[in-house]
């Protein structure tokens, strides 16, 4: 017991000092929400805090006024896949411990034929998890785009027979770049065969305004029925050296129309388990490193940051 106050009253001291009226006050006043239409729960995405140890990220995640954690339980993650049955039941109890009910985890998840992800959605099911994150799949120059997804729409129709049996949620996310999911239409697509109870998208609007430029709404309403999970972030675009890239920001600076999205989700009635991601430059901590290069004091700072923002936001909206 003592240990655990001394790894508290640690993180307070050294990275929180200053922080608690706000925090306090933001937490009074999601509590006075009459709905999550009104003032919605977050979660902070665990890959932030890889730095920390399970009791000590709880206890970061509940003082910065979060709802809630979307554990990393993947390769590089807070848990890892091999390691899941004796690791996740302790970072399950330490979230337990510090007041959150565990809900949402990331996982490398892709097929239910897989014993090593058959096993980790088997132990996080057992632990009270219910939303998870997969991975995503690839295309490649041997077979045609239109026969693997076809192959793809068969393993998530896979994953969602064995989600129905384990009471769990998968999330495919869309994302930026060359593989399967950079569209909506492909997500879509690939969720065909998938039972809709068990199996959905992890809607992510950074990257859907990056990918859907000015028709991000019309993916929006394509896979609106689907989501199972939102993802919060932002980014703008930047040239470097002579070419044009996207360069993440803290929420609210950037691109991302959060007032039209926000609105969105509200007339649509879309209440999800919501997680907010901070990718950009964080001493190591964007990008999920288990040793930072900054004070953690940045890393909360940014947190709180980002928190506050994006509830004010969605008061806007």
């Amino acid at each position: 017991m003592s240990q655990h106050i001394s790894r508290r009253d640690f993180l307070i001291n050294s990275a929180l000092a200053g922080a608690i009226a706000p925090v306090i006050a933001d937490n009074a006043f999601a509590a006075r929400a009459d709905s999550a239409a009104e003032v919605p729960k977050i979660n902070i995405f665990s890959k932030h805090l890889h730095f920390l140890n399970y009791s000590d990220m709880a206890d970061a995640a509940k003082e910065l006024g979060f709802d809630g954690i979307d554990l990393t339980v993947r390769p590089k993650g807070h848990v890892l896949p091999e390691n899941v049955e004796n690791d996740l039941p302790k970072a399950a109890e330490a979230m337990k411990k510090a007041g959150f009910t565990p809900l949402m985890f990331c996982t490398a998840v892709e097929d239910a034929t897989n014993p090593v992800d058959k096993k980790l959605l088997e132990t996080a099911s057992k632990l009270g998890f219910k939303y998870y994150r997969m991975n995503w799949y690839k295309y490649n120059e041997q077979q045609t785009i239109p026969q693997l997804l076809d192959q793809y729409k068969d393993k998530m129709a896979g994953l969602s027979q064995l989600n129905n049996q384990l009471g769990l949620v998968g999330c495919y996310q869309n994302h930026a770049g060359r593989l399967v999911g950079a569209s909506m239409f492909e997500i879509w697509e690939i969720l065909q065969k998938a039972d809709p109870k068990s199996m959905g998208a992890q809607y992510d609007i950074r990257h859907a305004t990056l990918e859907g430029g000015l028709s991000w709404q019309t993916g929006f309403n394509l896979i609106r029925p689907s989501i199972k999970t939102i993802v919060l972030k932002d980014f703008m675009w930047e040239k470097t050296n002579g070419k044009w890239g996207p360069k993440s920001v803290p929420l609210g600076e950037g691109m991302v129309d959060f007032k039209t999205y926000f609105k969105l989700l509200k007339d649509n009635k879309v209440d999800v388990p919501i997680c907010l991601h901070l990718e950009y430059p964080l001493g190591g901590a964007d990008q999920g490193a288990d040793k930072i290069t900054v004070d953690k004091k940045i890393v909360f700072d940014a947190m709180r940051r980002d928190l506050k923002r994006a509830k004010e936001l969605w008061q806007e909206a």
